[in-house]
């Protein structure tokens, strides 16, 4: 269970839950304190909930991915340690210290949200400070859980001294169409790569909705987590859902979560040879065109 919520983005509604397990395996789970409920019908790790207690035994706020999870947005990676923002003046006993992710700022009381940064500022430092995709991550699950998109472009237009370019980049990428961290970090690497692919896009003439789509270049990426992929039932599905893709003419790369997330070079060299290969394909027609 442990593993599903984290594929998950650290925190999962009970239908998602019992979606990828069963009603039986998610009443064992919370019998057992693997997960926690964190509101009607919303489930996450316990280390999420002891976040709060450890961020008031330092007089802090959560922040970061840890605000990210308390506002109830999925994230790329649940932390091993809560991060946790104190005032820069503040001294923080090293017993309690060794358990936590600090940071240092002083916040201004509008920045606050009681026992964690307010929706706004989790997302400024959250752009600004870490990883791109996991910035990108938590910018997608905040528009998907109904933060409204001008909320991103005030950001966007106000930020100003380091890393505002990245803010300014991430906020123009995030989509709250996005499924999931899974996609978000798989949309992020292949941008890098070279495709200009959006999220849950029905193919044309098809009823099929692949998680991402290069529309000019006839990609394809899918997303697939052994969760909702791993009976026979979901092999056979996604087996003929593939081949109708292949059939009009779709070129479709399936990627595993565990290399999404733990080895992007392999994905993002993986695109960028379908890339080379797609405008290979293409060059002789262009050049036949042109000359006609």
């Amino acid at each position: 269970m442990v593993e599903v919520v984290e594929e998950l983005g650290g925190v999962a509604t009970r239908s998602l839950l019992v979606a990828a397990t069963s009603r039986a395996d998610v009443d064992r789970a919370l019998r057992s304190g693997e997960i926690i409920a964190v509101g009607h019908g919303r489930y996450c790790l316990p280390s999420v909930g002891q976040a709060v207690r450890l961020a008031h035994a330092v007089g802090g706020v959560l922040s970061l991915t840890s605000a990210a999870l308390h506002h109830g947005w999925e994230v790329k990676q649940v932390p091993e340690r809560p991060q946790v923002t104190v005032g820069r003046r503040r001294h923080v006993d090293p017993a309690l210290a060794h358990f936590m992710e600090l940071h240092y700022a002083d916040l201004r009381p509008e920045d606050l949200g009681g026992i964690v940064t307010n929706v706004e500022t989790t997302l400024l430092q959250s752009l600004r400070t870490l990883p791109e995709d996991e910035a990108l991550a938590i910018a997608d699950s905040a528009l998907r859980s109904g933060v409204p998109p001008n909320t991103l472009r005030r950001i966007s237009v106000s930020v100003r001294g380091p890393g505002a370019a990245k803010v300014r980049r991430i906020a123009e990428l995030a989509d709250g169409d996005a499924a999931n961290p899974f996609e978000s970090c798989l949309r992020y690497v292949a941008l890098e790569a070279g495709l200009r692919v959006r999220p849950q896009v029905t193919l044309p003439g098809l009823t099929v909705r692949p998680d991402l789509v290069d529309e000019d270049l006839g990609v394809v990426l899918e997303a697939d987590s052994f969760g909702w992929h791993g009976d026979r039932a979901a092999l056979r599905r996604d087996a003929r859902r593939y081949d109708v893709m292949v059939i009009n003419g779709w070129l479709v790369l399936r990627f595993a979560w565990e290399d999404v997330m733990f080895d992007q070079e392999y994905v993002r060299s993986v695109i960028v040879a379908v890339v080379r290969l797609v405008q290979m394909r293409t060059q002789p027609c262009c050049a036949h065109r042109c000359s006609a």
